[in-house]
């Protein structure tokens, strides 16, 4: 409860909204789950119930456009396919500090590769042209060119981040209802064809009206969930190996919206997702080490990055699936992980131990799927140390 309250003080504008959504969805399930008898047997309240849980989902879907703290920046209006390249459009470099031909021109580059389905035989070339853009202003190692690289990569992450949250609430007003896995029934999906034409309004006002505004547009041909996963660790690679891997850290250990709905999501989709946190949690703690070693860098913003991407990431790692075809991991890379983790917990002060390992357990115990990752040995180690704790009070 203090780490909430704690929270909720240094950013008032971004918690509130994460404690609506789930203070509103524990109140709707369990509302649902008293109501589900009711509508197998009368089919008036089954049509209600599909009614009324698939306007949730709008719902959130809704406070996710207006308060999803990742949205990228505001002066970043929508795109216009007719005039691509002028510096008030959607292309403008996030921080306004370099509007030159080559920022905006990786920016088009980077937004078109979120655009473009991965089947398609331009996909493979336009990425390869993102990655040789930012290779060449990489090589240069100039402030102009890295401030470029730094700010277009980092409003692609964000970006991309919340085209992927956008798009999993839409997968999950997908499934709604599914009759007994075979499809969806013809009421539900009445009212689903109904909801969704009204929603497509909504989304239509919104890209006259809301130029300018940062809201996006999830009914993109290639915005695959998947896809958009792949991406966002591509994005992360690109962003460590350009030297501001802190800003990808940072923006995934705040994506707790992000990571609720990873815990329901496709395995397949959820393997791309623990990909994504395996290299973020590697990269957190190698730029910890360096810090320790240089004696530079905040300790207590390192201390919240660490406490945000453990609480929010460390149940989907629990959670998720082996891989439908093969691991998700290797079983080097899991044990490595798995270290990296436990140095983590080590690092963070008695009480935060004690709500991380908490956490952990929690999702460890009731997942029959995974054995992994075993984080006895830290739970062992801080039990111990509240022993001795009480003995000394």
């Amino acid at each position: 409860m203090e780490m909430v309250m704690d929270v909720m003080e240094n950013a008032p504008s971004s918690i509130s909204p994460l404690l609506l959504r789930s203070m509103a969805s524990s109140a709707f399930i369990y509302a649902d789950n008293s109501f589900f008898s009711l509508a197998e047997r009368f089919k008036p309240l089954e049509i209600i119930r599909y009614l009324l849980v698939t306007s949730f989902l709008f719902f959130l879907r809704l406070i996710s456009f207006l308060f999803v703290s990742d949205l990228p920046p505001k002066s970043q209006p929508q795109f216009s396919p007719f005039n691509p390249l002028k510096t008030d459009d959607r292309y403008a470099v996030a921080s306004g500090a370099d509007h030159s031909g080559i920022s905006r021109a990786l920016s088009q580059v980077l937004s078109i590769v979120n655009d473009i389905p991965v089947s398609s035989r331009k996909y493979a070339i336009v990425r390869s042209l993102a990655e040789r853009l930012i290779e060449e202003n990489r090589r240069e190692d100039t402030h102009g060119l890295r401030e470029v690289n730094r700010a277009v990569l980092s409003s692609a992450f964000s970006r991309t981040l919340c085209y992927l949250e956008a798009a999993m609430v839409e997968l999950g007003q997908d499934r709604v209802g599914a009759h007994d896995g075979t499809g969806a029934a013809p009421v539900q999906y009445l009212v689903k064809r109904a909801l969704r034409a009204v929603r497509s309004v909504g989304d239509g006002v919104w890209a006259r009206e809301g130029s300018g505004n940062g809201r996006v547009d999830v009914n993109r041909s290639g915005n695959s969930a998947e896809k958009l996963a792949a991406e966002i660790l591509w994005l992360a690679e690109k962003m460590v190996a350009c030297g501001f891997g802190e800003e990808a850290i940072e923006r995934w250990s705040s994506a707790s919206n992000l990571a609720s709905l990873s815990l329901l999501a496709e395995p397949r989709l959820q393997g791309s997702l623990v990909k994504v946190s395996a290299f973020l949690f590697k990269q957190a703690r190698e730029k910890e080490q360096a810090a320790e070693e240089t004696g530079e860098g905040d300790e207590q913003s390192h201390g919240q990055t660490k406490m945000k991407m453990l609480t929010s990431w460390l149940p989907l790692l629990c959670r998720a699936s082996n891989g439908t075809d093969m691991p998700v991991l290797s079983l080097s890379e899991r044990a490595e992980l798995e270290k990296v983790l436990e140095e983590t917990v080590d690092t963070l002060e008695h009480e935060e131990q004690e709500q991380v390992l908490s956490l952990w357990l929690h999702h460890f115990a009731y997942c029959p799927s995974s054995d992994w990752p075993n984080l006895y040995a830290s739970y062992s180690r801080w039990c111990t140390d509240s022993r001795k704790l009480l003995l000394l009070h």
